[in-house]
Order: C-alpha cells, then sequence, then structure tokens
C-alpha cells in the first residue's frame, strides 16, 4: 500500500519505548527492518534519549543502528525560525475575532512561556483557542494566555523567569 501511495518519507514516533527484549519488539524491529530494505522511502524515527533505552543493542540493536543516524535536537532558539514557527500557528487560527499577527508579536513571551518546545507551544496556542471560543472572544490574547497552564517544564522554566519579559 505505502508503494502504491508513492510514499516518501515514514515517521515513526516514540521509538524509544520500543522494547527489543520482548517478542512484540524483536517482531517489530523485524518489521521495521523489512520495510526499510524494501520500500522506496525515506525512514524518520523519533524518541527520547535512545541511545540509552536499548533501541541499539543486541543483534537487532546493531542492525537497527547500522540504519540509523542520530541526530540530537532540542527547542527551538528564540529568533527567525520561532518567530515564523509561531506565524505559522497562527495561521491556522479559525478565530472570528482574532488579530492576524498579535502571536508573531508575542514571540518573545510565547518562547519564554514554552522554553521554545513545539509541543508546549502547540498546546498553549490550542488551550488558548478552545478557550477563546467557549469565552465567546474568538479571539487569543497576552492576558488569556497567562491564565492557560501548558507542562510542568515549562511553567518551572517560566515562573523562574520574567512574567512580563517579551
Amino acid at each position: 500500500m505505502l508503494i502504491e501511495a508513492q510514499t516518501d518519507l515514514v515517521l515513526i514516533d516514540e521509538i524509544h519505548l520500543m522494547n527489543l527484549a520482548t517478542s512484540s519488539g524483536e517482531e517489530l524491529s523485524d518489521h521495521l527492518k523489512y520495510f526499510t530494505e524494501h520500500l522506496p522511502a525515506t525512514f524518520a524515527y523519533a524518541g527520547i534519549d535512545v541511545e540509552n533505552s536499548g533501541l541499539f543493542t543486541g543483534i537487532r540493536g546493531d542492525q537497527l543502528a547500522g540504519r540509523c543516524t542520530l541526530l540530537h535536537t532540542g527547542p527551538f532558539p528564540l529568533g527567525d525560525e520561532w518567530e515564523g514557527l509561531v506565524a505559522t500557528m497562527e495561521s491556522t487560527l479559525r478565530l472570528h475575532h482574532h488579530v492576524p499577527g498579535t502571536l508573531p508579536d508575542l514571540h518573545k513571551y510565547l518562547h519564554q512561556r514554552t522554553g521554545g518546545m513545539i509541543g508546549s507551544l502547540s498546546h498553549l496556542i490550542r488551550a488558548a483557542a478552545i478557550s477563546a471560543i467557549l469565552d465567546g472572544s474568538e479571539r487569543i490574547t497576552r492576558r488569556q494566555l497567562n491564565s492557560i497552564h501548558v507542562d510542568y517544564a515549562s511553567e518551572r522554566a517560566f515562573r523562574g523567569g520574567d512574567r512580563e519579559a517579551g
């Protein structure tokens, strides 16, 4: 089916949860190996601390490691790419009274609130949009963003910083 669909890219998230010490983990590893050998596509695996998860240990782990290039990623730095990401997320909003440019104008604040993490930013904007729909305002404001709680790591880092910066 993937060949018929001319799939060029296959993304597999949470790869660190694959346990090669179990029969289901071994089977999954064998399937991934088969797919990478038989599908003309690029495979991208995403996971946390994969070097220490046991993913690359043993015979199957060695085979998987031989097919992967490890790229370490982290939070977005504050800059043009971050501002562009914020603008892109804002462009997906369908709020009737939201003023375009509001979120990009708050890109420094949003970076501080989320530590530059895409998941935290997405959660914050989505929660603010839902709140704006529920309260009838149909727009996102800084005051509203301040009332939204995101993940613990971002909240902990933000509370230690200057809430009014940006």
